[in-house]
């Protein structure tokens, strides 16, 4: 069954609202729950939260690598972590989708994981 990698995008001005620690703590909860949930029917196959500050992009130009500090806080929206799951199809993907939690954050992208094997 493909396996598909689920980007949870969002504002870094969402990520640094000012919450208590029990709102942190209960939005980590539903998180949890529904990892758990996939993990109940052997659809999860991993997931982490990416670190708020931080990072490196990097690029070609004029035949040189640049590397640059980022992603920044003034950044527009920013990968905050991802799940790899299992899917009969993009559509079931959507679905299973559906009830995660991060759709209350931000936005959610659904790419299919074409696995590479090295022999």
């Amino acid at each position: 069954m493909p396996q598909y990698m689920i980007l949870l995008q969002e504002e870094p001005a969402l990520a640094d609202a000012d919450m208590s620690p029990e709102e942190i703590q209960s939005i980590v909860a539903k998180y949890m729950a529904w990892r758990e949930n996939l993990v109940g029917q052997g659809r999860f196959h991993g997931s982490n939260k990416l670190k708020d500050e931080g990072g490196k992009l990097m690029q070609k130009a004029g035949g040189t690598t640049q590397v640059t500090d980022g992603p920044y806080s003034e950044t527009k929206e920013v990968i905050a972590g991802y799940f790899v799951i299992e899917a009969a199809s993009y559509d079931e993907a959507v679905a299973m989708c559906q009830t995660c939690p991060h759709l209350d954050y931000g936005r959610i992208t659904i790419r299919e994981v074409d696995v590479v094997t090295c022999t």
